[in-house]
C-alpha cells in the first residue's frame, strides 16, 4: 500500500555505461535541443486553485508515497493512481508532515475526504481507508481540503496526468 514499505533501491549502471559511442558524434544528435519539457501534473480544485502534483504509479512509487519528506509546500502533492477501483489503506509511517487524503473515484470524483492524517513515528500507526472504492489517492498539505472547498461529490480536474481520470470514449 502506499505506506507500507520503505523502499531501497539500487542503482545500477544502463547495459551500455562506459562503454563508448559507436555512433558518429554529427549523425542524428543535435548540440543542444530546444524542446520544452513536458509539463507538470497539476490538479485544479473546486475555488480554480491549481496545485503542480507528483505522481505515484509503480508498486515502488505507491509504496513510497511521501515518506521522508522533510516539508510539502501548499501548492504540490502527490496523485496515488491504482489499476482499478479498491479500498486502499493509507498510513502515516516514515511520513513527516500532515496531509488531507482526498480519495477520488476513476472519474476524479470525491468519494471521501480524511483531513489532518499527522504523522506516525512508529507502530502502531492508523490506517486510512475511504468509505468508497478509490481509484486514486490526492495527498495534499493538511488544511489544504477545507481551504480549497474539497468536498465529497466534487469533481476535480487533473492535467497532464495519463490515464487519470478515466474518460469514456464518445460514440
Amino acid at each position: 500500500m502506499a505506506f507500507l514499505a520503505v523502499i531501497v533501491s539500487a542503482c545500477a549502471p544502463s547495459p551500455d555505461a562506459g562503454e563508448p559511442s559507436t555512433a558518429p558524434a554529427d549523425v542524428g544528435v543535435a548540440a543542444t535541443t530546444d524542446a520544452p519539457p513536458p509539463p507538470n501534473p497539476e490538479a485544479v480544485f473546486p475555488d480554480g486553485f491549481s496545485a503542480t502534483i507528483e505522481l505515484a504509479i509503480t508498486p515502488d512509487e505507491l509504496a513510497q508515497g511521501l515518506m521522508f519528506r522533510p516539508n510539502l509546500p501548499d501548492d504540490r502533492g502527490m496523485l496515488l493512481v491504482f489499476s482499478e477501483e479498491r479500498l486502499p489503506n493509507i498510513w502515516m509511517m516514515n511520513t513527516l508532515v500532515a496531509l488531507d487524503l482526498v480519495y477520488l473515484d476513476s472519474t476524479g470524483r470525491v468519494v471521501d475526504v480524511i483531513t489532518d492524517a499527522q504523522p506516525c513515528p512508529g507502530e502502531p500507526c492508523p490506517r486510512f481507508t475511504p468509505k468508497q472504492p478509490a481509484q486514486a489517492v490526492l495527498e495534499i498539505p493538511a488544511g489544504g481540503a477545507t481551504q480549497h472547498s474539497i468536498v465529497v461529490g466534487t469533481m476535480l480536474e487533473f492535467a497532464n496526468v495519463p490515464g487519470f481520470p478515466v474518460t469514456t470514449p464518445s460514440s
